[in-house]
């Protein structure tokens, strides 16, 4: 219906009535202009914030070599810094997600920043105090507490900003922080230290650190409170199952706390199925992941006869297919979401399809071209990092009491594989001297974590508080 004929059915024609062309291209202009875009502003800030923190824990493998002809710290000593972070993330991630539960992201993640970066550059000062490596190792020890609300707040954020048809985007490039940090951050670093000295590497991160924690103060707001988006952006959240009010329901008791203990909440989390396959998987994948971090260069070097600076070079070829995996898997995730309206099929797609490929690093013992090593841990990583959509299904299932407490959950059982991987492959060359049977132990992870999605997880869904405390929810 053209404007003459609606005002033949309403009235007569107004004077000043626009004419129908123009009035039909005022309501598109409108149509056209609906939803702002504040949710990849956000999502923009928790992938900065976890670049961040990887180059923050990182730092001292950057500066280690200077750091430790200075101040004469011996390997063993070394060993024992670089493990003192890890056991501190790993023991506290479940406290602090029960902590941004009861607090909220903004506060948490604010605070979190603001107290890493101030150990941090702390670490950078150690040389002017004593007792160099004592305290050393408790500033690693804090450094570890301070940066464990990063996993459980940030799965909030996904929880809160984005529907369920953009959560695996939203994952997968939060997830890739670590490769940007890879591209980023340690080539700052290894200026500073070249530049001005190994201290300086601390001091910087830790400055750029209390910069970044202002403007997450600043930024970061729950989509019921921020300033400056419309409704239609809220309303899209909301509709797509965006807990946008996830820290909102002041009439609601449960809203910010369940009334259980920390240990409680634990256990509930453990006895439901799903969320037990999901935790498994994790730690599976981060397997995989813990032995490119520590073992691959040594792989490539004693293993395959690179020279230590063509293996760092090489080592990043798949560092960069691993980003390209981590952020195609997203979309694609999505893409499954639209087109079947099944969050089981677009998540567990390629999930299990990217674990299958990771334990593709099995094949290397049985090949010996050197272009070919690289190809089939390419290949492997890229599966690794197109099935790491963990952050994006825990915002899908977890309860809204407990969406911190259940990231926490998650990233405590991935971070876990840090201290044990590395350890099971050190005992595995000591009694085999190859890699032969640490490849088989690697690749396993990803068969088990493939295993893990196709039987015990079942179907995806969002999970309520009222589910978990059901004995059923065990079966």
């Amino acid at each position: 219906m053209n404007t003459n004929e609606r005002y033949a059915l309403e009235g007569p024609v107004p004077a000043n009535a626009p004419p129908a062309p123009l009035l039909a291209e005022t309501t598109a202009a409108r149509s056209a202009t609906r939803r702002t875009g504040y949710r990849f502003l956000i999502l923009a800030m928790i992938t900065i914030v976890l670049a961040l923190s990887s180059g923050d824990r990182a730092a001292i493998s950057v500066a280690g070599t200077d750091m430790s002809r200075e101040l004469g710290i011996s390997s063993v000593e070394m060993g024992y810094l670089f493990s003192a972070f890890s056991w501190a993330y790993v023991i506290f991630l479940i406290p602090a997600g029960w902590l941004t539960d009861r607090l909220g992201s903004k506060k948490t993640i604010a605070a979190a920043i603001a107290i890493w970066s101030v150990f941090t550059v702390c670490m950078g000062l150690v040389h002017f105090i004593g007792m160099v490596v004592p305290l050393l190792l408790g500033l690693r020890f804090l450094l570890g507490i301070a940066e464990s609300p990063v996993g459980p707040g940030c799965a909030r954020v996904i929880a809160s900003w984005f529907p369920s048809s953009e959560r695996g985007m939203a994952g997968a490039i939060f997830n890739s922080a670590q490769y940007i940090s890879l591209a980023f951050f340690t080539p700052l670093m290894g200026w500073l230290c070249f530049r001005f000295g190994w201290e300086y590497v601390f001091i910087v991160m830790g400055l750029v650190g209390l910069g970044i924690a202002v403007v997450w103060w600043k930024v970061y707001y729950l989509p019921i409170r921020h300033p400056h988006m419309n409704a239609e952006e809220l309303d899209y959240i909301r509709a797509g199952e965006g807990l946008v009010d996830l820290e909102g329901r002041k009439t609601d008791p449960n809203a910010a706390s369940t009334g259980l203990s920390s240990l409680a909440e634990v256990g509930l989390l453990l006895r439901n199925r799903m969320l037990a396959g999901m935790f498994l998987s994790q730690y599976c994948v981060s397997a995989i992941t813990w032995f490119y971090v520590t073992w691959f260069p040594i792989y490539l070097v004693k293993e395959r006869g690179f020279d230590i600076l063509q293996a760092g070079l090489v080592a990043s070829i798949p560092a960069l297919c691993g980003l390209i995996g981590a952020v195609s898997s997203g979309f694609f995730s999505d893409y499954l979401v639209r087109r079947t309206q099944s969050l089981s099929i677009a998540r567990k797609t390629p999930i299990i399809t990217g674990v299958l490929l990771s334990s593709s690093m099995i094949l290397c013992n049985y090949v010996d071209s050197q272009v070919l090593v690289i190809a089939v841990m390419s290949l492997a990583f890229f599966g690794k990092g197109f099935g790491n959509l963990g952050f994006s299904v825990v915002a899908d299932t977890a309860p809204r009491e407990m969406v911190g407490m259940t990231g926490g959950v998650f990233n405590a059982m991935g971070n876990t594989a840090g201290i044990i991987t590395p350890v099971v492959i050190g005992y595995l060359l000591h009694s085999s001297g190859s890699f032969n049977s640490a490849l088989i132990f690697v690749g396993a992870h990803g068969l088990i974590a493939a295993c893990s999605y196709l039987f015990i997880v079942g179907r995806i869904r969002r999970l309520h508080l009222a589910d978990l405390l059901k004995p059923s929810t065990a079966r």
